[in-house]
């Protein structure tokens, strides 16, 4: 065994870079089989042709998807790692240069641009993912508070935050970056075309953004507001 390991270059002192690694093949499998909207019936059968079954469906893949992005993730870091969250971007690092990014990024190239997307009919037939909302209107505000809370701030967390200051250290500011961009761009896979293309792009922008300003909560922003802005434009002005 002490041969195999020393073939393969372990070393005990990156035991913690192994594991950060390895969590996202792990956890983003775990979410892709089990956390998806369509598993919600086979926990809870008794929502089976239910007139919010997907309503439901996509608020358990948010939930599903913060428990195992954030919350083990969070656990780790804290009780394994023990390194103070900042060091992993939870702080709001260089608030002048975000905030400045996020006001000059959003009405000039997001807005635009997302609303141009939102116009595609591939883009349209994907959004909102809970089709439920294109009639029921109602629904939209809690579900929009869902899909931020759960599912966006695991996603930072875990792309900008946990891997990508989990790693540079071990592997450099450039490597970090495309390794938190591979994974979550696999996440894409699916989607429509030119959302899994341009998620290889956003993804080495805001790993940029997270590392100049020492924060996941600006790439937060510009993300959150790309994904409700999709489903409001494609709800509002179809």
């Amino acid at each position: 065994m002490k041969s195999l390991l020393k073939a393969f270059e372990f070393d005990k002192k990156d035991i913690d870079t192994y594991i950060l690694l390895l969590s996202a093949p792990l956890l983003l499998t775990m979410y892709i089989c089990y956390g998806q909207a369509e598993d919600f019936v086979s926990i809870f059968p008794s929502y089976i042709g239910h007139q919010l079954e997907g309503y439901y469906g996509h608020i358990y893949q948010f939930i599903s998807f913060f428990i195992l992005m954030f919350i083990i993730p969070f656990i780790y870091l804290k009780l394994k790692m023990k390194k103070p969250l900042i060091g992993f971007g939870f702080g709001l690092g260089d608030w002048k240069f975000g905030l400045i990014f996020c006001l000059i990024a959003i009405p000039v190239i997001l807005i635009p641009f997302t609303y141009s997307g939102s116009r595609m009919p591939d883009i349209q037939n994907e959004y909102p993912m809970a089709r439920i909302l294109l009639d029921r209107h109602d629904l939209i505000l809690q579900y929009e508070l869902a899909y931020i809370i759960f599912y966006y701030i695991a996603w930072e967390f875990f792309f900008r935050g946990f891997l990508l200051f989990g790693l540079k250290d071990r592997f450099g500011s450039l490597n970090a970056i495309l390794i938190q961009t591979i994974s979550s761009c696999l996440v894409h896979i699916g989607k429509p075309d030119g959302e899994i293309i341009g998620s290889i792009v956003f993804g080495i922008i805001m790993g940029i953004v997270a590392l100049r300003t020492r924060s996941f909560w600006y790439p937060f922003l510009i993300h959150i507001s790309m994904g409700v802005l999709s489903d409001i434009f494609v709800i509002y002005l179809k």
